[in-house]
């Protein structure tokens, strides 16, 4: 039986979480921390209840293992807010060289379940376009969008790579004025994940987002699979500071953002 006056082994991981947490705050990226050896003989704990914090942590992105070099901080990870500062519809972009390659390029029937998101008949055509998204040269998301092909005549894949919606606004002079997004999370499977260059099943966030322009039609039905351990939302809530014992607004009541970036 365990002895009541030790500390139980959840607290031990998580006293042990902390203190590497507070290595990866007090370091940059690819910073590296004290080996495993060092840090078990530092905090008096075993080297499996180390290891089980330090996988969590790499799971989540904040500290990477090198095999033969030891574990370092991880790179920082995108953050997109959802709310700008001026509350405008569009939220501020994610920092970062953004870039696209296309992945697929094709028209074809939308077919029941595309054709009801965008209000479309299921035999109407659409651009359907496959492709990945980085950050500063490393993948982080793939983008699945639907395009009714009436809206955009001569569109090509080089198109898509320069900027989608500098294209709608300057060549098709469409407005985009909402968009209706989810968020979720959802694991990646073996083909997803090898485009984005990490583990099958890693972590991940499921965007399904249908936007809209000035009169209310849909124009493009996207889905995208942003990596968990590179992508963060930090949201803006307004709060009324002369309410008492309410719970705080939440995103659903008061972000309006467009989550991705062009």
């Amino acid at each position: 039986m365990r002895d009541p006056r030790s500390p139980h082994p959840v607290l031990k991981r998580e006293r042990v979480r902390e203190h590497l947490l507070g290595l990866v705050d007090a370091r940059r990226p690819g910073d590296a921390i004290p080996s495993e050896r060092t840090l078990c003989a530092e905090l008096g704990v075993s080297r499996p209840t180390l290891r089980t914090a330090v996988d969590e942590l790499v799971a989540t992105g904040l500290l990477v293992r090198e095999h033969g070099r030891g574990m370092f901080v991880a790179p920082a990870k995108i953050t997109q807010e959802l709310v700008a500062e001026d509350r405008s519809a569009a939220a501020p972009p994610a920092p970062g060289a953004w870039s696209a390659r296309v992945l697929e390029f094709r028209t074809a029937g939308a077919g029941a379940r595309v054709g009801r998101r965008l209000g479309i008949s299921p035999a109407a055509e659409v651009v359907y376009v496959a492709r990945l998204r980085s950050v500063d040269g490393g993948a982080v998301a793939l983008e699945y969008l639907h395009i009714p092909a009436e809206l955009v005549p001569g569109l090509t894949p080089a198109r898509m790579e320069s900027g989608f919606y500098t294209y709608l606004r300057e060549e098709r002079r469409i407005t985009l004025t909402e968009a209706v997004q989810s968020i979720e999370p959802t694991v990646l499977s073996e083909d997803e994940a090898e485009l984005l260059g990490v583990p099958v099943l890693s972590p991940a966030l499921l965007f399904d987002r249908i936007t809209s322009d000035v009169s209310g039609r849909p124009v493009e039905y996207v889905r995208s699979l942003y990596r968990g351990d590179r992508y963060r939302i930090v949201s803006r809530l307004s709060l009324d500071t002369a309410a008492e014992d309410r719970p705080a607004p939440d995103a659903s009541r008061s972000a309006a953002w467009w989550g991705t970036v062009e």
